[in-house]
């Protein structure tokens, strides 16, 4: 088996990070600076003309995008790990939660990022895209972001209601959100007006493989 993983610090490729740590597989890093430019070096372009992370390369093969390098992951290697439902309703359900954790969930939690000042932001790799005009980041356009992720994680904690991860038994698909979930955390959005979703990230990050990502 060929994988390699394009990985830069502080970026979403840290939640394609904590997908291969639960996974187990083996594969070849490469780390990646985005302050100095590396993701848009020709060489990089070529593998993702996006000039984003992450990134794998399976057999040969680019993948981009998070949701979608962990669907992939979890259809070729976390199924037998039961990490990943088979074809099927579950299947449906896991994908469901993770494209709406990217399409969705982190459209606000991107304008709040953008919106706030420069030194609120914290490292310069936690976000890829470019600084917004001044004039955007105001307090009107943060409000409505903080108010469209309340919104959401209002959806996110009915459908954690009963539920200890969200299709039941935990999969990639819970791997996968709580690293987005744990951002908007560190935005200044309070978790614990939703019991649901403190009660599953912390069951989350309980994770063997999430808890050992955390300490380092």
């Amino acid at each position: 088996m060929s994988l390699t993983f394009y990985f830069a610090p502080m970026s979403t490729a840290s939640i394609t990070e904590a997908v291969l740590a639960e996974l187990g597989i083996p594969f070849d890093l490469v780390k990646l600076n985005i302050s100095v430019g590396e993701t848009k070096k020709p060489e990089f372009l070529k593998i993702n003309p996006n000039g984003r992370v992450p990134v794998i390369v399976h057999e040969g093969v680019a993948i981009w995008e998070s949701s979608a390098i962990t669907m992939y992951l979890g259809e070729v290697f976390g199924v037998d790990k039961k990490l990943y439902p088979a074809p099927g309703p579950k299947r449906g359900e896991a994908m469901k939660w993770i494209a709406w954790s990217n399409v969705t969930l982190a459209e606000p939690a991107s304008r709040l990022f953008a919106s706030l000042p420069l030194e609120e932001q914290g490292d310069a790799e936690t976000n890829s895209q470019e600084a917004l005009a001044p004039e955007m980041k105001s307090s009107v356009i943060m409000e409505k972001a903080k108010a469209d992720l309340v919104d959401y994680l209002r959806i996110l904690n009915e459908g954690l209601e009963g539920r200890s991860f969200l299709i039941g038994e935990y999969s990639l698909a819970d791997t996968h959100l709580q690293g987005i979930v744990g951002w908007i955390g560190s935005l200044g959005i309070d978790l614990k007006s939703f019991p649901n979703v403190t009660e599953w990230l912390k069951h989350c990050y309980e994770r063997p493989a999430i808890a050992k990502l955390m300490e380092g």
